[in-house]
């Protein structure tokens, strides 16, 4: 049999892939670890339910992994990005994670993150023409 690859939107591939790579993963973890799997989604909301950011993120194993976290720029610099990350950092010690960690690039909020108590552990120049961090923070 010749295997084929394609380039496609396939929702039932997609779970296929994901399931069979955390099924591997499960099987080098230790025991205590397994399991420890959750999305986390926090939005900044008015009383309408409008969103107007927010962090999207997962507890993985005994970490915290921020993907996305965005305020609209009329919100911005009132204190609403510290707010989302205290709230994950709790929820993350709540979970017993021993780290977050998140990247972002040259452009976007370095600063902010390293006045958050991340460091950068990594780069990668020319990222689309930036340089794209990646930073962790220690759960204390």
């Amino acid at each position: 049999m010749e295997l084929q690859i394609t380039n496609e939107t396939n929702d039932a591939a997609k779970s296929y892939v994901v399931n069979k790579m955390i099924e591997y993963n499960l099987r080098h973890f230790p025991e205590d670890l397994k399991g420890r799997y959750q999305a986390v989604n926090l939005y900044l909301q008015d009383a309408n339910r409008k969103v107007y950011g927010g962090l999207i993120g997962e507890i993985c194993w005994n970490w915290f992994d921020v993907q996305y976290l965005f305020v609209d720029d009329a919100y911005r610099k009132l204190g609403y990005g510290k707010k989302l990350l205290f709230e994950a950092e709790q929820i993350a010690k709540h979970k017993k994670c021993d780290f977050m960690k998140l990247d972002t690039l040259s452009f976007q909020a370095l600063d902010f993150y390293k006045e958050q108590g991340f460091e950068v552990f990594g780069t990668i120049q020319n990222a689309g023409r930036h340089t794209h961090y990646y930073l962790k923070k220690d759960i204390q």
